[in-house]
């Protein structure tokens, strides 16, 4: 008789069901997840997630957030965070602290070269999110802010069936190329059954500098329109203001740097329905 030497390749299912409760396990101590969306590229969704994870972690909620766009990452950069998560005493991932009440995890943190692309098919990219969430020490949060990539491919497709409570956030810009694709988000909602919290418009106005008059660089407006005819909460307009730009450049935090601004004031009031209606 042949002695097998060795350990036995672990059984698939069993490690597959191991994984699955930990998912679980991790969000069941989770109260409110939120997936921000934007039905195309280049409308602020990025720096809508992370101001609305600061505003909310400024008002005192514990808030945790996920950046799933894999080929596009750039939460660490806009929240001015370096370095890679750390292995704690229970072996699994801490999300990098950005302040005493926000972390974060991306895909940013774990690759040598900020500039290196990400060039994964669905199945790698399905692997990684379970694992930002199955495999992270979240801990308790109050809410958990998944940044999602432009629409609706894998990633919010993974997030809608694997966190089956969440509820979306779509942002978008007011011009008709971009309501447009709004509307192919919030049909993507109603197909996997996922509950839509509201939709911001975003880039909505410009205050000259020199005589403080209003420009509507794309419209004005569109958004709310959007909102009231399909039926979805309206959460407020984010006006146009170059310093949310230079400070997603420089990693600074924009609603520190300008308290008194109507951006802040708008992510205060967003971030105060927010908590008052999940809670």
């Amino acid at each position: 008789m042949v002695e097998i030497q060795g350990n036995m390749p672990p059984d698939p299912q069993k490690a597959e069901a191991e994984k699955d409760a930990a998912i679980k396990k991790s969000l069941d101590k989770i109260k409110n997840k939120i997936i921000v969306m934007s039905g195309k590229g280049g409308v602020g969704k990025t720096s809508t997630s992370v101001n609305l994870s600061i505003a909310l972690a400024n008002a005192g909620h514990k808030v945790g957030i996920m950046d799933v766009d894999l080929h596009g990452p750039d939460v660490p950069r806009i929240l001015g965070i370096e370095g890679m998560p750390e292995l704690n005493s229970n072996h699994k991932l801490s999300p990098i602290k950005y302040s005493e009440n926000l972390s974060a995890i991306s895909i940013e943190s774990f690759t040598p070269g900020k500039d290196d692309a990400i060039i994964w098919r669905g199945p790698l990219k399905y692997a990684a999110i379970r694992q930002f969430i199955g495999d992270v020490d979240w801990g308790e949060l109050d809410f958990f802010v998944i940044d999602s990539p432009p629409g609706t491919g894998d990633e919010p497709l993974t997030v809608a069936q694997m966190i089956s409570d969440a509820k979306a956030i779509i942002v978008t810009t007011p011009q008709e190329v971009a309501l447009a694709d709004v509307r192919k988000s919030i049909n993507f909602c109603k197909t996997v059954k996922m509950d839509i919290f509201g939709l911001i418009e975003n880039m909505s106005g410009l205050s000259c500098p020199h005589c403080g008059e209003m420009i509507d660089l794309f419209g004005s407006g569109g958004g709310e329109r959007t909102a009231r005819e399909t039926g979805i909460r309206f959460l407020g307009r984010i006006p146009f203001d170059p310093n949310v730009v230079a400070c997603g450049d420089s990693g600074a935090c924009y609603q520190e740097a300008h308290t008194s601004s109507a951006v802040t004031k708008t992510f205060v009031s967003v971030a105060e329905a927010v908590s008052k209606l999940l809670q």
